[in-house]
């Protein structure tokens, strides 16, 4: 049986993950790392919980051991708009942290790391429409920065080490679970908030900004089938693109309406505006779908429709 830690448990994706790692394989074999923010009272009552920082490699070894760890979802992370606030802290995270953690799988010969990267290890002078799984890769932020040096790494300690390290380039993240937590796609979610409970939004992109993205079911079970796809079907490691739909904020207010149809929305462009034009509009995921059959479920039409459903019901009270 797999035993598996989870940084970053109380993040975006790694509250949901936590939840569908620990439905898979058993609440106790799946332990879910924070750092300050406090867990829900269900994922603390469902399975073993732990406050650690990852750029404590000795706090992650003492866990590793004490709960005979073998596999790693390394999900920590600065985001790109926090990130750039305070790149400092970003390249001590997203940098030291995963150096951190990669040492310890080569250490304690752990069987597998998963390492998310990012469509922010792009930059302006990659292709933007159909962006190749491999291109020129010259980020503008410490955000991006670091996910290539994640991919870079990665990739080294399987060569150099043997230690299976796998990750993907994931797009802007849609959920109605769990808020994002300062990233540059975050209007994608706040968008919905907004439109169920108030009927108006600003947005701080261009109506036609265009970034590729995923709802967070087809995200979760992305990453689990990279981690459990047969090594022998892999030619790539740390640096799959994947994506499962393109649209531009002017697009999504346009789907929005068709489920209320009060909604209205203006348009503020700020600093991530800058970051967001730097990233991709679309990207060739065709080597995670030959290595390891990726297939997304949910285009803009069923996300959205899934999306206001089920936010609905978790406000309550608010109606439209």
């Amino acid at each position: 049986m797999k035993k598996i830690l989870v940084t970053g448990a109380v993040g975006q994706i790694g509250s949901e993950l936590v939840e569908e790692l620990r439905n898979k394989y058993g609440n106790e074999n799946v332990v879910a790392v924070g750092h300050k923010t406090q867990p829900t009272e269900e994922m603390k009552k469902a399975g073993p919980f732990e406050f650690a920082n990852v750029t404590d490699k000795m706090a992650m070894a003492n866990l590793i051991a004490k709960y005979k760890i073998d596999t790693i979802y390394h999900m920590s992370s600065i985001l790109s708009a926090t990130g750039e606030k305070n790149p400092q802290l970003a390249f001590e995270v997203n940098i030291s942290g995963l150096y951190n953690i990669l040492e310890l799988g080569r250490e304690y010969k752990l069987e597998r790391i998963i390492i998310p990267s990012s469509i922010a290890a792009f930059g302006l002078d990659t292709p933007k429409d159909n962006t190749p799984n491999e291109t020129i890769m010259r980020p503008s932020t410490m955000y991006g920065i670091s996910k290539v040096t994640g991919e870079l790494l990665g990739n080294y300690y399987f060569q150099r080490f043997g230690l299976d390290v796998r990750g993907l380039r994931f797009p802007g993240i849609i959920s109605y679970k769990t808020l994002p937590g300062g990233g540059t796609t975050d209007y994608s979610v706040e968008i919905f908030y907004e439109a169920i409970k108030h009927k108006k939004y600003t947005c701080f992109l261009r109506e036609d900004t265009v970034l590729p993205m995923m709802y967070m079911p087809d995200c979760i079970n992305s990453t689990i089938q990279l981690a459990e796809a047969p090594i022998d079907n892999l030619k790539h490691h740390c640096d799959f693109n994947v994506t499962a739909m393109s649209f531009s904020a002017g697009e999504l207010a346009s789907a929005i309406k068709k489920h209320i149809p009060g909604f209205e929305i203006d348009y503020k462009p700020d600093f991530r505006q800058n970051i967001a034009d730097s990233w991709p509009k679309s990207l060739d995921d065709s080597a995670a779908r030959e290595e390891w059959n990726w297939q997304p479920e949910y285009d803009l039409i069923a996300m959205v429709k899934d999306m206001i459903e089920k936010l609905s019901a978790k406000l309550k009270g608010c109606c439209y």
